[in-house]
């Protein structure tokens, strides 16, 4: 495929991507990734304690109350969730569109979606007040024949993310098999072999490997792109399930699905540049990529403006007293603040993308991303506490404070988050080997004709 900046870098080959990748994964670690490590490390710690105390107290440690039941838990688990959509989004569908600029990246973005799928994962089940009897949720044949209230969103929940989580580690396994070969084949200490062996499940990179190997990862690529649609679907309806003013929303399974999506890029680039630039990576992640993730990025941000302006409309549209109050209370009210950071953030920040040279400037796009991503979890904010501090009854309006405890478990949700992505750097490859061979080989080949 033709382009002015090439997918490749002039030094990418074989040999050199083998040393480049499965030298990272194999080398000792330097100290930049120690001191990283120790404050993720540290982060972590400080989560254990959190829930350690959340356990002790209950959930009124946290700034939750009548009539705000949610608080940060519920902002963090969309926010999380949305996190991971990207991963599948790059892996799932952008394989079954053909689109050959993925295979630099959906490595690390895979690992990205588990973590962020773990971290989400926690706060349901936090926030339950009564997490040991989680398996509630689950419907198992007990001996009162009793089971799971399936017109509540919080089961819905359960199964929606537990199977994304399913299949997005079933994916990212299958595709790590050919380079964990690589990696028992490379490895000097002996016990490294034997570990890498026993995960590359007996693969010897025969034609019948390769054809079982291609045939399942397809399969697995065409169940995981709907769950890209279903699972934040899933959540929108959490909400427009409720009849609260702001929530009751037919627009919000796709409006939440492109808000996912949008910041889901942002974290991959926030992740991505630091990598490309600490790991050396510019030959395997150019410019062309950051490029194509910034069109992405501008795609989904003008989608979410555009529900934010549909949701505004069809609040003045509607009639609804209530629904032209939360507008307005959003617009000029108590949450005015937040809701026009959000705007900013969200809508006026990414415009800059339509211009080249921002789209190939690494760190103008660190900048956008790391802000897009505050613009992300101050939507959920805005979404979740404005329609609970002003309900139907004016007697139970109510400001929400958040406490220590809600930001100190949401730093050690980045703390778990950081911690394994460390970790995945440093044992793992961060781009995928077997899939890159055959892109410079397949460049080869078009190069050559």
């Amino acid at each position: 495929m033709p382009s002015d900046t090439p997918l490749l870098g002039k030094d990418a080959s074989v040999s050199h991507l083998n040393d480049r990748i499965a030298g990272n994964a194999l080398s000792r670690p330097g100290r930049g990734w120690l001191f990283g490590f120790a404050v993720s490390f540290a982060l972590l710690i400080l989560l254990q304690f959190c829930v350690v105390w959340l356990f002790t107290k209950g959930v009124g440690i946290w700034g939750i109350q009548i009539p705000v039941a949610w608080g940060f838990a519920i902002i963090n688990f969309v926010w999380w969730i949305g996190i991971g959509h990207a991963g599948t989004f790059i892996s799932a569908i952008l394989l079954l569109l053909h689109q050959d600029w993925r295979t630099s990246i959906n490595r690390f973005t895979e690992a990205m979606t588990l973590f962020a799928v773990a971290c989400a994962g926690l706060f349901p089940l936090l926030h339950l007040g009564r997490p040991q009897y989680f398996y509630w949720l689950i419907p198992y044949p007990d001996t009162m024949n009793l089971w799971p209230q399936f017109r509540s969103p919080l089961v819905w929940d359960f199964f929606a993310v537990s199977t994304y989580a399913t299949v997005s580690l079933l994916f990212w396994f299958l595709g790590l098999v050919p380079d964990l070969a690589t990696l028992r084949d490379t490895a000097k200490p002996r016990w490294k072999q034997r570990l890498y062996g026993i995960f590359a499940l007996g693969w010897r990179n025969s034609a019948r490997h390769w054809e079982h190997y291609k045939r399942v990862y397809l399969v697995l690529a065409t169940l995981a792109a709907p769950l890209v649609i279903s699972v934040h679907s899933i959540v929108g309806l959490d909400f427009a399930y409720a009849n609260l003013p702001g929530w009751h929303s037919t627009i919000f399974p796709p409006y939440f699905v492109a808000g996912a999506i949008y910041s889901g890029f942002a974290m991959v680039l926030t992740l991505c540049i630091p990598l490309r630039r600490f790991h050396r990576l510019h030959d395997y992640i150019t410019d062309a990529h950051l490029d194509k993730m910034a069109k992405v990025l501008l795609l989904t941000g003008l989608i979410v403006c555009y529900g934010y302006l549909s949701e505004m409309f069809m609040a003045w549209y509607s009639g609804e007293t209530i629904e032209r109050y939360m507008a307005a209370n959003r617009l000029g009210g108590a949450a005015a603040v937040s809701f026009w950071a959000l705007i900013v953030c969200n809508c006026l920040s990414p415009q800059f993308l339509w211009f080249r040279k921002v789209r190939q400037s690494p760190f103008i796009l660190f900048i956008l991303s790391l802000v897009i991503n505050l613009g992300m979890w101050l939507e959920r904010y805005v979404i979740v506490v404005t329609s609970l501090e002003r309900d139907f009854l004016p007697s139970s309006w109510q400001g929400f404070k958040p406490t220590f405890w809600d930001y100190a478990t949401l730093a050690g949700t980045f703390g778990l988050f950081f911690t394994l992505l460390f970790l995945f750097v440093r044992s793992l490859p961060v781009i995928s080997m077997s899939e890159m061979r055959e892109f410079i080989h397949e460049k080869k080949k078009e190069d050559a004709s």
